[in-house]
């Protein structure tokens, strides 16, 4: 019986030994479902299925719709759907490039065709509008609105040029200390002399690629001797 009760006690001890070194294991975290859109990755959005919220942390709106974004993007794997997200104010060239005038914004694509939802902002809603394809049944956008159109890649130029010269405007005043008029100043001259240099460039060029013949021609040499 002791025999017996002291095997009992190490089979006990062995379980309780294994069930602490599988308890210590490392679980490996479920990789996030929700996917960051940037400029720098946003072709990817051009093949497949994508869900895609365009929102800014500061929007009330946006915030309350973060969590059932979240749940959304949970289920996107099980139907095959990439679910993603881009934030407008670390990336104002989407912002212009999908003409972002309001916020949240959200966009559906099937193989580089954008439709904009228009539905209710709820989990079940969102399922539906994939699940059952009711995207079918919303216009696309014309391709001369594409995000990948020419037009639209001189809109998101235009944003990330505002955007940049906003940052350099906060600089000079606040770390800087220049006074607002004189930052406009400052950019005021900017653009004048990038002007005068733009427009020497073009005719430089213009004189480069059609170079006046009217001083090189034989006849007007010839007219010339004539009249003296």
């Amino acid at each position: 019986m002791a025999s017996s009760g002291r095997t009992d006690a190490a089979m006990l001890f062995c379980c309780l030994f294994l069930a602490a070194q599988l308890t210590s294991l490392p679980v490996c975290a479920k990789p996030d479902s929700l996917r960051e859109v940037t400029d720098g990755n946003w072709e990817e959005i051009l093949s497949g299925e994508w869900m895609i919220e365009f929102y800014a942390p500061w929007c009330p709106a946006c915030q309350q719709l973060q969590p059932v974004w979240k749940q959304f993007a949970d289920w996107g794997e099980d139907m095959g759907v990439n679910i993603a997200k881009v934030d407008v104010t670390e990336q104002p060239g989407l912002s212009g490039r999908f003409i972002i005038t309001s916020l949240p914004t959200i966009y559906h694509c099937k193989d580089g065709v954008f439709r904009k939802y228009q539905g209710a902002r709820t989990k079940e809603d969102f399922l539906s509008f994939v699940d059952e394809q009711k995207w079918k049944g919303v216009e696309p956008i014309s391709s001369w609105f594409g995000p990948s159109s020419v037009l639209m890649n001189s809109m998101s130029a235009l944003f990330k040029l505002s955007m940049f010269i906003r940052r350099c405007h906060n600089y000079m005043t606040e770390q800087l200390g220049i006074p607002v008029w004189g930052s406009y100043v400052i950019f005021g001259l900017a653009t004048l002399f990038s002007g005068l240099a733009l427009g020497l460039l073009l005719v430089f060029i213009a004189d480069f690629a059609f170079p006046s013949r009217r001083f090189s021609s034989p006849d007007y040499y010839q007219s010339e001797s004539i009249n003296y």
